[in-house]
């Protein structure tokens, strides 16, 4: 009985990290990915770094394991190909962004590109793939107006 209790109990919780709310009936692992910035594998390197069981409910973590959470994915401590911001344009260190600061630095990227019209600043202007892909076939925008596709003529009795 006190078992179905607890469970229940931690079911119903809502975890926030990093101003992200996870339900707590999900599992550590796939629970964090849903922060923006944190990959699967960096997901991984949370859990075996700070020794928590990746099948444990996200319910049931404590407050103290959930700021440990939080503190390593601003401050982590992983080789640097798991980083997701290497050799950082502004400052040349390998740095790690999630949330809304990952959001800003990406638009800003872009915007630079833009303004010193690169090829990829182009594409990202028009719309366009770039990263090699084929346009012919896909990346159409008006789907609707089909050209050479004659509509039947409806027939008057």
């Amino acid at each position: 009985m006190n078992e179905k209790k607890q469970k229940l109990e931690y079911e119903d919780k809502v975890v926030r990290i990093l101003s992200k709310d996870i339900e707590g009936r999900m599992k550590v692992y796939p629970g964090l990915t849903k922060i923006k910035g944190v990959s699967w594998t960096f997901a991984n390197a949370v859990c075996k770094k700070l020794k928590i069981d990746k099948d444990r409910k996200v319910g049931s973590l404590t407050n103290a394991e959930i700021d440990k959470i939080t503190e390593f994915i601003k401050n982590p401590d992983v080789p640097n190909h798991l980083v997701n911001r290497q050799k950082d344009l502004e400052s040349g260190d390998d740095k790690h962004l999630v949330g809304s600061d990952l959001e800003l630095r990406k638009e800003f990227d872009i915007k630079r590109l833009k303004k010193i019209k690169s090829y990829r600043g182009f594409r990202h202007t028009s719309g366009l793939p770039l990263r090699g892909q084929r346009t012919r076939s896909n990346f159409r925008k008006n789907k609707m107006k089909g050209a050479g596709i004659k509509k039947k003529k409806k027939v008057e009795k």
